[in-house]
């Protein structure tokens, strides 16, 4: 099973690189961008039946701080390309 998750800072917790991100592109000339907010996504292949358990318990020990950062996690079947 292909695993995706994708972790972001909480709103209200400043974002550095995001703002770092927002004067860069203003600099370059693209209008419009009110905020940019920067995250991460985990790409993961486990077992199939992994439960959701086993899953939030993954995010929550390892793989965000839930202090600080929120996470999504979305699952999908294996596809067999041939």
């Amino acid at each position: 099973m292909n695993v995706r998750i994708t972790v972001r800072l909480k709103p209200g917790v400043l974002d550095p690189q995001g703002r770092a991100v927002h004067h860069a592109l203003g600099g370059l000339g693209f209008e419009g961008v009110e905020d940019v907010r920067i995250g991460r996504v985990i790409e993961m292949e486990v077992a199939d039946g992994t439960d959701d358990e086993t899953l939030r318990s993954m995010c929550e020990r390892l793989l965000a701080n839930t202090v600080i950062e929120d996470y999504q996690i979305e699952t999908s079947a294996k596809v067999d390309a041939r």
